[in-house]
């Protein structure tokens, strides 16, 4: 348990958590828990807006940061319901305009253009970015522990970030021409189990397959978030000041010396 002080309010933050009872899954809350507490140990007062089934199209408008999170396909067949033509037009804005979220594996699939279920039906996707995803057919195994990547997008000092976490998806996702990876799988499968990429990124939201819940064992990966939507709210660049990460990297550390990854 972290003794930090209490610093004076200086901005503040509404995080929408979209569909928290149904998108949820392998410890996914645990991410919304690292934002408030890193929001809250540098004096900054993160507000959680639940976006539960039959929300308001304004209450996403008021979001700053974005989170959803995991779930089995009949899950992800309500919320495909839930998520109404305005619903879908006002998140592909927000996303545009330069929003940031993170969207964690079934949340991930929702990106793209559409899932595929072992049976062959259909889920449509909110065809944000072109990628898209395909059940495991029969006889195929699951995409399922730790997995390490290598960051495409995001370092610090000209060096390529490291992340870790856990996966479970029998889906398999490819990536369009045009789509970057979130990063590139050190350890694990990522997307599939062929192409030895992780994820995908576009503008300042993160689409991934880390679960466990990830921001824990990432707190650098948290604070990418923090820092990207507080520069966006507030139109300045923003530094955020540094927290005691000793306990996070060393689990992060952990995983990587498991399986012999050099950070």
């Amino acid at each position: 348990m972290r003794n930090y002080k209490l610093k004076p309010i200086t901005y503040d933050l509404t995080i929408g958590w979209l569909y928290p009872d149904l998108m949820s899954t392998y410890g996914d809350r645990g991410n919304i828990i690292v934002l408030e507490k890193r929001c809250q140990w540098r004096g900054i007062k993160a507000q959680v807006k639940r976006l539960d089934l039959g929300f308001k199209t304004e209450d996403l408008r008021k979001c700053d940061l974005i989170f959803m999170g995991g779930a089995q396909d009949k899950q992800q067949k309500i919320v495909a319901k839930d998520l109404t033509e305005d619903k879908v037009n006002e998140l592909k804005n927000l996303i545009e305009e330069g929003i940031p979220g993170l969207f964690i594996c079934g949340a991930y699939q929702f990106l793209g253009n559409y899932y595929k279920e072992a049976d062959g039906t259909i889920i449509e996707g909110l065809k944000i970015l072109d990628l898209y995803t395909e059940s495991a057919g029969k006889g195929q195994k699951r995409l399922i522990g730790d997995l390490i990547i290598q960051s495409h997008k995001l370092e610090v000092n000209s060096e390529k970030l490291t992340f870790v976490g856990f996966e479970n998806h029998g889906g398999r996702t490819y990536l369009g021409k045009e789509v970057l990876p979130f990063g590139k799988v050190l350890s694990g499968f990522g997307n599939n189990d062929k192409d030895k990429t992780e994820g995908a990124v576009y503008k300042n939201i993160i689409g991934t397959y880390l679960h466990g819940p990830a921001l824990p064992k990432n707190p650098n990966l948290a604070d990418y978030l923090i820092k990207k939507a507080l520069e966006k709210k507030y139109s300045k660049k923003i530094e955020l000041k540094e927290l005691d990460d000793n306990l996070e990297l060393k689990a992060h550390k952990a995983i990587a010396n498991k399986y012999a990854v050099k950070l």
